[in-house]
């Protein structure tokens, strides 16, 4: 089912009936789970179900209803997924995180919508999502999305490829793989 944020209503259900939290801070809380390495998978599918469903013990399918997670998760059945995190270009470079981001992410809603994004009582997670993709090229927040998800070797000016690789440095992610994706990302470069 897709949803068009202008006409239809957005979901407070999934398809299997059962309510859902949709503000954007369970989603957000969603994503930095899905990032959390030190959670064993079952412990996450619990802390996953306890976090979206109000009553995750009338659950009957587990699987279907952590589908319906994903999908409400990703704002419906889109054919792209727009707010990935990640550069089009690139599917492993990440060019944010609500973890590290929170005060440039909170900056730039406030900058552009006036919206407070500790205070307010309520948001969805489909209208965060609209928002949150469409910021403007003025605030800090989508600066830096921008270097960190430029490709440095498409840069022929020296002067400008000098000032994208400090704004890449002043601006980087921690690492946060393991040592095995470490090693396998090392090895893919020379494939």
């Amino acid at each position: 089912m897709y949803c068009n944020l202008l006409i239809n209503k957005l979901p407070y259900y999934t398809d299997s009936g059962l309510r859902i939290r949709t503000d954007f801070r369970e989603s957000i809380k969603f994503e930095l789970l899905m990032q959390d390495k030190t959670i064993e998978d079952d412990k996450k599918i619990r802390m996953i179900l306890n976090l979206y469903y109000y009553n995750p013990e009338n659950i009957e399918d587990v699987k279907k209803a952590l589908e319906e997670i994903v999908w409400f998760y990703k704002g419906g059945d889109k054919i792209e997924n727009k707010i990935s995190g990640r550069n089009e270009n690139n599917n492993k470079k990440q060019i944010y995180s609500y973890e590290f981001d929170a005060e440039y992410i909170y900056s730039a809603f406030m900058q552009q919508y006036k919206i407070d994004l500790n205070s307010i009582k309520y948001l969805h997670w489909w209208k965060f999502r609209a928002l949150f993709t469409n910021l403007s090229e003025d605030v800090l927040f989508s600066k830096i999305m921008q270097y960190r998800a430029v490709e440095l070797s498409s840069i022929k000016d020296k002067e400008m490829k000098k000032f994208y690789k400090k704004m890449k440095r002043i601006y980087a992610l921690p690492d946060m793989r393991t040592e095995e994706e470490k090693e396998f990302d090392f090895g893919e470069a020379f494939s």
